[in-house]
């Protein structure tokens, strides 16, 4: 039973590839414009994953500065160490003393005839943190948290430009669920019309079909799996265009990286994204077929 299942659908699927390479010309342009359609918001969500790539490696850490309060002791600043240790949001602490903090400020270019005018010592004792990456929201917790400890003078973290990439990366996700839900539409439209015509131009010979006994799934079948291979050969294109174009774009970084002396390559998509890729193309293909057989099969009966 199931041989005489998978032996029926290997006929019908040669069949159906048969009859597209039979029309080369027109199974070449829709696939290409399909391509196409899907490269572009693939093309989007790779650079959106490329630039969280690069920030997560710049700010895989971000940084605290923790200035404590004047004439704080030694007791004050090991009870701030154990805190910092215990708080599950830092990676890790480095306690800098005032006077480290000013013999480097003396190291420092330019800075050492100013130190030198000083009577004392105007720097406080301070910790700089490391924390977990996430988002501004949970910094900006973590920061008023520590704001509040008695032995903190003040708490110096610089989150703006987190809040402006979180956000970027927000509009980001947007513009490609917005872009892929208005191309696959268009996906959809194409391969509802293009499934239509076909209806149409055999017509006699579905007609002919329900007159010796076939079901409706027997004679919708060669048209779900056109669509299916059709959309995935789209898919497939967009795979190709996108792999071109970030390869293009490498070869062009790596000529500004010689320049500037900066390393940076975009990653191409993941093993996972080509095959939710490929998926996601057959799928679309497949319904637009499902659609468009659903809508006008029906209206053919025998004579």
């Amino acid at each position: 039973m199931i041989r005489a299942w998978l032996t029926q659908h290997a006929f019908v699927f040669f069949l159906t590839l048969k009859r597209i390479i039979s029309t080369p010309i027109t199974s070449l342009l829709s696939v290409i414009v399909m391509g196409i359609a899907l490269s572009l918001p693939t093309g989007v969500y790779l650079l959106m994953k490329n630039l969280q790539l690069v920030s997560g490696q710049a700010a895989s850490s971000p940084q605290m500065s923790l200035f404590l309060k004047k004439n704080i002791d030694k007791q004050d600043i090991a009870k701030i160490k154990q805190q910092l240790e215990e708080n599950p949001q830092i990676v890790n602490s480095e306690f800098v003393s005032k006077d480290a903090a000013l013999q480097r400020l003396q190291q420092s270019s330019g800075f050492t005839d100013i130190t030198n005018t000083l009577e004392r010592n105007p720097l406080p004792d301070a910790f700089i943190i490391h924390t977990v990456q996430g988002t501004p929201e949970t910094l900006g917790q973590l920061r008023a948290e520590i704001q509040n400890w008695p032995q903190v003078e003040h708490v110096q973290f610089d989150s703006a430009w987190l809040e402006r990439l979180h956000a970027l990366l927000q509009l980001g996700r947007f513009v490609v669920l917005m872009l892929a839900t208005l191309l696959s539409i268009a996906i959809i439209a194409i391969m509802f019309n293009t499934i239509r015509l076909q209806i149409l131009t055999k017509q006699d010979e579905i007609e002919i079909s329900k007159l010796i006994g076939a079901t409706d799934s027997f004679i919708r079948r060669p048209f779900l799996y056109f669509g299916a291979i059709e959309g995935l050969a789209g898919g497939a294109t967009a795979w190709i265009i996108v792999t071109f174009a970030i390869e293009s774009i490498n070869q062009e970084l790596v000529r500004l990286a010689e320049l500037y002396s900066f390393e940076v390559h975009l990653q191409h998509l993941s093993t996972g994204d080509s095959i939710s890729l490929l998926v996601f193309s057959a799928w679309l293909g497949w319904l637009g077929a499902r659609l468009s057989v659903a809508s006008h099969l029906w209206q053919i009966e025998p004579r």
